[in-house]
């Protein structure tokens, strides 16, 4: 027999009513309950009944996720986290790839795909702070990256902190010229530019002086671009002992780069990137990364769209994910400093 909401609240020792609000994904749910009952349905198997809830809610259970690039791994890699966290909480995602190009995101947020969305998350890179009435959508919508537009919920990651972190790792590992891959000169807002200020204040922090020799600069962030930023490096003669690539796909190819050119990694140079896509971990040596909380970025914005789909009316709420330093072969202590 199919398992029912009455099992369920056998199983997780509440009521009937609160796993209807587990389910329904109300906010008023002490954590510890929602565990048990999330708990009891994994184990129970129980499935709801999504399209009966959503004709009596009028609603289509699908919420939309607008990306950049579905090519850079990890927007592909946040695109699977939001699904899954989506499909715990019985809704499908719609996936609209922008390629970063303002009049897609605006179409993205005026599509009419939107009538089939119950509400949007929303990752622009092209629109420009000064265009935040573009936000002023009849829809729920949840921002995700680093571009903070007026008052709209918005799930970010800590660039600036997190960079400063991935540049001191090499700092601790006995690196004194240290590069980075990735810089958009004359950016003021974005990953590069904030990933760029956290790797300026740990040089400030560990009394290193800054040198713009050491900077690539690189447009998107493809392991072609990395590859090529690290050539270019190499090819002026730059002295350098450590890099740091602004995300794992840039450190990736200056790890080929270095691999071809003789450059023993880390022995001889040191390499940290950003992100800990899943590419980091087969990597030849292991790439050393920051994680910077894609899986709670993606439940959390999730959650917070549902929320607003509910009807909830809360003051916008911006909230920065954790980040670790992910240590693996490509910064080993112990390496030799020349």
């Amino acid at each position: 027999m199919a398992v029912t909401m009455h099992d369920v609240a056998h199983r997780a020792g509440v009521s009937i009513k609160t796993v209807s609000n587990v389910v329904n994904q109300y906010p008023h749910v002490r954590p510890e309950t929602r565990r048990r009952v999330e708990e009891a349905i994994a184990e129970l198997g129980y499935r709801l009944n999504t399209t009966a809830r959503n004709l009596r809610q009028g609603r289509t259970g699908m919420i939309g996720l607008a990306l950049p690039e579905l090519s850079l791994p990890y927007f592909a890699e946040l695109a699977d986290s939001v699904m899954r966290a989506a499909e715990a909480r019985g809704v499908v995602v719609l996936i609209e790839q922008t390629g970063a190009q303002r009049d897609r995101e605006l179409q993205a947020l005026d599509s009419s795909h939107r009538r089939l969305t119950d509400g949007l998350l929303f990752s622009p890179l092209a629109l420009e702070p000064e265009e935040t009435e573009r936000l002023e959508v009849d829809y729920p919508m949840v921002l995700l990256g680093e571009r903070m537009f007026g008052p709209v919920d918005h799930v970010t990651m800590a660039n600036v902190e997190a960079a400063r972190a991935a540049t001191l790792h090499l700092v601790e590992r006995g690196c004194r010229r240290i590069a980075t891959i990735g810089a958009h000169p004359g950016e003021t807002m974005g990953s590069a530019r904030l990933r760029f200020d956290g790797y300026r204040k740990a040089l400030a922090e560990a009394g290193l002086p800054f040198d713009p020799d050491l900077v690539g600069d690189a447009g998107l962030w493809h392991r072609s671009t990395g590859a090529e930023a690290m050539t270019r490096l190499l090819d002026a003669g730059v002295e350098l002992d450590g890099v740091f690539g602004m995300n794992d796909a840039l450190a990736l190819g200056a790890l080929h780069v270095l691999h071809t050119r003789g450059v023993a990694v880390p022995h001889d140079v040191a390499v940290m990137g950003f992100d800990d896509v899943d590419d980091a971990r087969y990597s030849e040596p292991l790439l050393s990364t920051i994680d910077p909380g894609r899986e709670q970025i993606a439940t959390t914005a999730v959650d917070l769209l549902l929320e607003r789909i509910a009807g909830s009316q809360v003051p916008p709420r911006r909230v920065v994910a954790d980040f670790e330093i992910v240590a693996r072969e490509s910064c080993l202590l112990g390496r030799t400093v020349h």
